[in-house]
């Protein structure tokens, strides 16, 4: 899909009315309930328990993000307390994902730092690890930051990285010495020609060389964080020259076929599993990465 249909998409998502037809009314809401866990913790590892018994691992996301008091961050952080809590006491195969804007990265980068410390200390205790999200590219060189920071003495975080930032390729050679896994994936927000890849051969055209770059990289674990077909089986390709570990990662609730037959062939797969009440700007980033995603919220509209 084109960035300039993404845009102007998310721009329609954005107003209040259309949010208010999806938070509302059971169409809107059906439609989430498809790409979303459901809003409690239960219902996540509800979710995870049965992916987890179909071979899949998982990666818990508690939805929210751009937070502007300290009150609302700390509770975000033990949220997420609570998480790796369960993940332990369940007997979960399961990580954590977080987006920093949910731990103050807005207003204070040392709250921040204080909380990722914090996440990465008790998942350590847990034996699982923390994936840092990647957001709006106004974010991308304070979220490196910290993550190297963190990386650097815990050990035990990952990293996504978007395919259609022109800065990503670089990034990568700080990124890959530091030796977490890091998520490549396409990119879900709107950006300026100048930051970011406007069409979409222009950003497969990246994800294929920035992901030959991780395949190539024994220091780290990729993640190929993809729906896209054409993709995967370049990552089958290039998984037959590599020595290392790799994983496939996709979105709960898509291309659930696909899931079934990455899992098939024997390749490691997690589904990333959002769960929360804060789901509508989750929902609207998915309903614009893919064309079908609209005719199934079309088709719950009309009550078909």
């Amino acid at each position: 899909m084109s960035t300039l249909f993404r845009k102007g998409l998310l721009t329609v998502t954005d107003q209040k009315l259309v949010q208010k037809l999806f938070t509302e009314y059971q169409a809107g809401r059906s439609v989430a309930t498809r790409f979303v866990a459901g809003e409690s913790l239960d219902d996540a590892v509800a979710v995870a328990r049965r992916l987890n018994e179909s071979g899949t691992m998982v990666s818990l996301d508690h939805l929210g993000e751009d937070v502007h008091d300290a009150a609302s961050a700390k509770a975000a952080k033990e949220d997420y307390l609570a998480i790796l809590d369960r993940i332990a006491s369940e007997g979960l195969d399961a990580n954590i994902s977080i987006k920093l804007t949910q731990l103050a990265m807005a207003f204070d980068e040392e709250q921040t730092r204080e909380a990722l410390e914090e996440l990465a200390t008790k998942a350590a205790e847990v034996g699982t690890s923390v994936t840092i999200d990647m957001e709006e590219s106004a974010w991308t060189g304070t979220t490196i930051d910290l993550y190297e920071t963190v990386q650097r003495s815990h050990g035990n975080l990952g990293i996504a990285v978007q395919a259609y930032l022109h800065r990503t390729a670089s990034d990568l050679e700080r990124l890959i010495p530091l030796g977490g896994h890091i998520r490549l994936c396409k990119g879900a927000y709107a950006e300026p020609a100048d930051i970011a890849y406007q069409s979409k051969g222009e950003v497969d055209e990246s994800y294929d060389r920035l992901l030959e770059t991780l395949m190539a990289a024994e220091a780290t674990k990729p993640a190929v964080a993809t729906h896209d077909e054409r993709l995967i089986e370049r990552a089958y390709v290039l998984a037959g020259s590599r020595e290392g570990p790799f994983e496939f990662q996709m979105l709960y609730g898509i291309r659930e076929d696909l899931q079934h037959e990455i899992v098939a062939k024997g390749y490691a797969l997690r589904v990333y599993v959002p769960y929360g009440s804060q789901w509508y700007p989750y929902l609207t980033r998915r309903l614009a990465e893919r064309p079908a995603n609209l005719w199934f919220f079309a088709r719950a509209l009309v009550g078909r």
